[in-house]
């Protein structure tokens, strides 16, 4: 693998909440960054602060549709390739299932032709969705899972796990250099106000003194790592020397139930919503944590920023794109919202 300024690295969902970090991250090191994103979660707000970079390139287009020729390099060829297209909250990736669905699958066979073609390296970005409602815990790489395939998250859990067997079809019969990643919930700025992921619900609804909704009793339980750490666990893996035979864990192995999540964001912003509680969706898993052995000693890699630290920095930018209007009345009038 070239490493800085040499290196050529393409970037589906590049316009995302993790897509985006990925940007900054490989423009900050140097290399050149193909970014692909049809904007069905992406915004170009996510790549103000390096969308004129000269080493940036930005297509809007639909992962599941051909490759913009006019994109690819002509003399040149792309080093590293990561997907991460596709939506990754409930809410949107249920909005248009069938599309889900090809993404995971048409979109990533599409890539992993193109890394065959460039003998480029190839990075999936997984989730721990594969293992479903896990009947293991915590959820370890050789672990199946247990997630029902007709369901409405299947979407989005049996469109990643294809996405999986493809790349590791494309390693054995292909000779493709493959890496997945198997992504727990992430948290940080970039997320959208209105993604329906439960970390941006949450902080907005306290900051604009709406309710705040509590699925199910609030006893069900996830990690949560910040985007610096994840992108820091993709990049190592992206790197790694050797070659991998299966997916690995990236995640906070920090385990806290959502009533705790509740709990620190109401006290951190000094809420005064009231908290309703709401049926649990369908399928939504009991219980989330990785088991990270893998990644520790794979990639010497383990979260540094904790979840008090990180919910900070995640209120200081919601704080940040919400209207004074929006933000809490007499709060947004008198005073700037110090986050505890």
């Amino acid at each position: 693998m070239k490493n800085g300024k040499d290196r050529l690295v393409f970037i589906t969902g590049g316009a995302g909440f993790i897509g985006s970090h990925l940007c900054e991250a490989y423009l900050d090191d140097g290399a050149s960054v193909l970014c692909l994103d049809n904007m069905q979660t992406g915004s170009h707000d996510n790549l103000e602060s390096f969308a004129q970079h000269p080493r940036f390139h930005m297509v809007e287009a639909d992962v599941t549709a051909p490759i913009p020729e006019a994109m690819l390099p002509r003399s040149a060829t792309i080093d590293l390739i990561i997907n991460a297209a596709c939506a990754a909250s409930p809410p949107q990736y249920q909005a248009q299932p069938q599309h889900t669905m090809l993404t995971n699958v048409v979109g990533t066979n599409s890539l992993l032709a193109l890394a065959e073609t460039h003998a480029a390296r190839f990075l999936q970005c997984s989730t721990s969705e594969i293992y479903g409602d896990p009947l293991v815990h915590p959820q370890i790489e050789s672990y199946w899972g247990n997630v029902n395939p007709t369901g409405p998250r299947a979407c989005y859990d049996e469109g990643k796990r294809a996405a999986e067997t493809l790349c590791f079809d494309y390693k054995r019969h292909n000779g493709v250099d493959v890496r997945v990643a198997r992504i727990f919930n992430t948290y940080g700025p970039r997320m959208q106000i209105s993604d329906g992921r439960v970390v941006s619900n949450v902080i907005c609804q306290a900051l604009t003194g709406r309710e705040i909704t509590l699925y199910g009793d609030g006893q069900q339980t996830r990690s949560f790592c910040f985007v610096t750490d994840l992108v820091d666990g993709l990049r190592r893996l992206a790197d790694h020397p050797g070659g991998i035979d299966g997916a690995v864990n990236l995640g906070n192995p920090n385990e806290l139930t959502m009533a705790d999540l509740v709990a620190m964001v109401v006290r951190m912003t000094k809420a005064r919503s009231t908290i309703v509680q709401r049926p649990l969706p369908v399928d939504d898993p009991q219980r989330r944590k990785p088991d990270i052995s893998l990644a520790t000693a794979l990639l010497g890699w383990t979260p540094a920023v904790d979840l008090n630290e990180g919910l900070k920095r995640t209120i200081a930018f919601f704080v940040d794109r919400l209207t004074p209007e929006v933000i809490v009345g007499e709060r947004a009038a008198a005073e700037p919202i110090a986050v505890q």
